[in-house]
């Protein structure tokens, strides 16, 4: 099975970071996650942020970092790659159900999808 790059945004403003519930008819329905989306052909993680925020938080990424961390996605062929991102504009969803600031204390008590409780774990221990 081919794997399919994901592109995951972790933005923090004032100690908190932008999280996304996902709309309950999609993979993982109802979970929360980071922003971002499936790489198109040819197109670069940062590319993919890029386009992404902009399509669906309606905000224009400022900074792209490098990839922080690559999580599989148990039982499909999605890899998640996370990296930090600085934004400007007050995001607002056309593909969420909803969008919250959560300080790095409070992520544990989100339902997260599987890879970004992953992620979120790492960020508990070193914000």
């Amino acid at each position: 099975m081919p794997t399919i790059t994901v592109a995951a945004a972790v933005i923090q403003q004032d100690g908190r970071y932008l999280l996304c519930r996902r709309p309950a008819h999609k993979r993982h329905g109802g979970l929360w996650e980071f922003p971002g989306g499936k790489l198109h052909d040819g197109e670069s993680v940062t590319d993919a942020i890029r386009r992404e925020l902009r399509e669906e938080l309606h905000v224009r990424p400022t900074s792209v970092g490098p990839v922080r961390a690559s999580i599989p996605d148990q039982g499909s062929a999605f890899v998640i790659t996370f990296v930090d991102v600085e934004i400007l504009g007050e995001p607002r969803s056309t593909e969420h159900d909803a969008v919250e600031w959560v300080a790095s204390a409070d992520l544990e008590r989100y339902p997260l999808a599987p890879s970004d409780q992953a992620f979120a774990r790492t960020l508990t221990r070193n914000p």
